[in-house]
């Protein structure tokens, strides 16, 4: 909103200066120099009331789309919740087997040592 603000202050300073500027320069005469200044008075306004309305706009879009995209990650939330809850139903019948496969593997291993380290030796050749 700064920049916006810092813009229509700019706006607002360069129509003085070029107001004052055509008031001092011309050689118009005073009810043709006040209909101009009325006229760009006229002008400056409806500006600004363009401004203040496209502002009004952006602003709804930007609270539309803010509630849009809350609504979007609660739902993806809500979805990745339920994946992980039907994931953990399908592995947890699973999960015994799976220690039990590991420790026979565990014992398997060790026995595989034992067996090693009893082995005599060959001599090589």
């Amino acid at each position: 909103m700064s920049k916006s603000k810092s813009i229509l202050i700019g706006f607002c300073i360069g129509g003085a200066i070029s107001a004052a500027t055509v008031l001092l320069s011309t050689p118009s005469s005073g009810k043709h120099i006040r209909k101009k200044i009325k006229d760009q008075g006229l002008e400056w306004k409806e500006a600004f009331n363009n401004l203040t309305q496209e502002a009004v706009k952006l602003k709804n879009q930007i609270t539309k789309t803010s509630k849009e995209g809350i609504a979007l990650i609660n739902e993806l939330t809500d979805e990745m919740k339920t994946s992980v809850e039907e994931w953990k139903t399908a592995v947890e019948p699973h999960q015994e087997n799976i220690h039990k496969y590991l420790e026979e593997i565990e014992t398997s291993l060790q026995e595989l040592e034992v067996k090693i380290k009893n082995e005599p030796e060959t001599p090589e050749f």
